[in-house]
């Protein structure tokens, strides 16, 4: 039995709320072991390191024998088999066209599934709890692989980030506040989050529990790149972007990353053309 398979049944510490994932994983289980067509089921995300709350996804991942995440039809078979299914759809908008994202109800919980047959498993970003496995499949493929986490592209984000600049700056002058405005949440999710991430030597999660995990310091001047829909908020916003970006450089990048320097000289000749003296 796993250590987090005697978790899932004899923790008593749990809130009540978390049963919900835990009684919903049971269920699973007792299906896919009577399916000689699934070689194993794993539990990812919160059930990894054991931060279930009551708003927590449930992600598993299902191994098959034969391939099942080519079709969506044959994935929304397996999902209709685990519960009460109000809805389900593919994720390709995440890059990920083998997951199906679930929302089940009694209880209402929402739960990503993903799919793969064996040789898929090797290639992952974590390791996965296993819940269940025939013939110890998924301990070997876990005990001979690696997981790797896909880090930040320090290079790629410099190559980057003062056309981006140049770019908000353009739109901001033309009037297009929402574009701005999603231009900025890029950055920060792309850029700024991964960076602060690293810098406390975190997983680079996008902005996933940024406001538990960040020092209070990172968070109120993360805050500030958060605009408003006015011009001057945003002015404000870009250049706390800008500033911060710039400050998290050194702390991070490699003798090897080269900067962009005439990009960014004249990426910020633009920006103090336009943007008021006030917002700096």
């Amino acid at each position: 039995m796993s250590p987090y398979w005697r978790y899932l049944y004899f923790c008593p510490d749990l809130k009540p709320a978390t049963m919900i994932q835990q009684e919903f994983a049971k269920n699973v289980i007792k299906i896919v072991q009577a399916d000689p067509g699934v070689i194993g089921l794993a539990a990812a995300g919160s059930f990894i390191s054991g931060q279930l709350d009551e708003f927590s996804d449930l992600d598993l991942v299902l191994v098959t024998r034969d391939r099942v995440g080519d079709s969506k039809e044959k994935m929304m078979r397996y999902a209709k088999s685990f519960g009460e299914l109000i809805s389900g759809f593919t994720g390709e908008h995440v890059g990920e066209p083998r997951l199906l994202i679930c929302l089940y109800d009694n209880p209402l919980l929402h739960v990503d599934i993903k799919f793969l047959v064996l040789d898929e498993f090797r290639d992952r970003v974590e390791n996965p709890i296993i819940l269940f496995e025939r013939d110890k499949a998924l301990s070997d493929v876990l005990e001979s692989t690696v997981a790797n986490w896909p880090l930040p592209d320090y290079q790629w984000i410099e190559d980057r980030f003062w056309t981006w600049v140049h770019y908000l700056v353009g739109k901001l002058e033309r009037g297009e506040l929402f574009e701005c405005i999603d231009g900025l949440s890029f950055l920060r999710a792309r850029v700024l989050a991964p960076m602060l991430q690293m810098k406390k030597n975190n997983l680079p999660r996008g902005l996933r529990k940024l406001e538990m995990e960040l020092p209070s310091d990172d968070l109120e001047n993360l805050k500030q790149t958060v605009p408003v829909y006015n011009r001057n908020s945003i002015e404000q916003a870009l250049i706390a972007s800008i500033e911060m970006y710039k400050r998290l450089r050194p702390q991070l990048f490699g003798k090897d990353i080269t900067l962009q320097s005439k990009a960014e000289l004249k990426s910020m000749e633009y920006v103090d053309q336009y943007i008021s003296r006030g917002a700096r």
